[in-house]
């Protein structure tokens, strides 16, 4: 999602299924969610092959020590996220089905209720691939930032939610204070 500010009627045009009322519980970190990361990301460069110009890790799950909505969140870098036909079949193939459609970003959902993984597909020069590396590798290398994120996490969990992109938009505040000490321009 971008930094608009967010209403249930432009979540209604980016979403593909709506709005999904949820209740945001956080888990403590789990050195397996690396493996399940692991094996993700073996199964879309396998899908994808070379459209597939960068696969990370990113978000709360993959950050050691990091409590986190038990999600793994998976950037991928392609050349256009908006030619669907170019590669959806592939991704529907192995699970992938479209959450969020908006222009030069599409996040896809697979693995629920069990796994669940949120598939981030972006132009490789988008900025928020960059903004997405450089907050987790500052949550990986700052205790003090790490430590200020769970707890902002951890303040607004355990509460309904008319969708989780709400919950992401309540962050939004503390995780531009920690880009900024972290450099990011924005």
């Amino acid at each position: 999602m971008t930094d608009d500010a967010l209403t249930d009627e432009r979540l209604a045009a980016l979403l593909v299924r709506g709005l999904r009322p949820t209740r945001v519980e956080l888990v403590e970190y789990a050195p397996a969610w690396v493996d399940r990361y692991v094996a993700r990301a073996a199964e879309l460069r396998a899908a994808l092959g070379p459209r597939a110009r960068l696969v990370e890790h990113v978000g709360s799950t993959s950050v050691p020590g990091l409590a986190a909505k038990p999600v793994i969140d998976i950037v991928v870098a392609m050349d256009d996220p908006d030619d669907e036909p170019s590669y959806l079949p592939d991704l529907e193939a192995i699970g992938y089905h479209v959450r969020v459609r908006e222009p030069g970003h599409r996040c896809l959902r697979a693995g629920e209720p069990d796994e669940p993984v949120n598939l981030h597909l972006r132009r490789p020069d988008d900025p928020e691939v960059r903004r997405h590396l450089v907050f987790r590798d500052r949550l990986r290398a700052d205790e003090a930032d790490r430590e200020l994120y769970a707890a902002t996490k951890r303040g607004l969990s355990d509460r309904e939610w008319s969708d989780v992109n709400y919950y992401a938009e309540a962050k939004s505040p503390v995780i531009k204070e920690i880009l900024r000490r972290a450099g990011w321009p924005g």
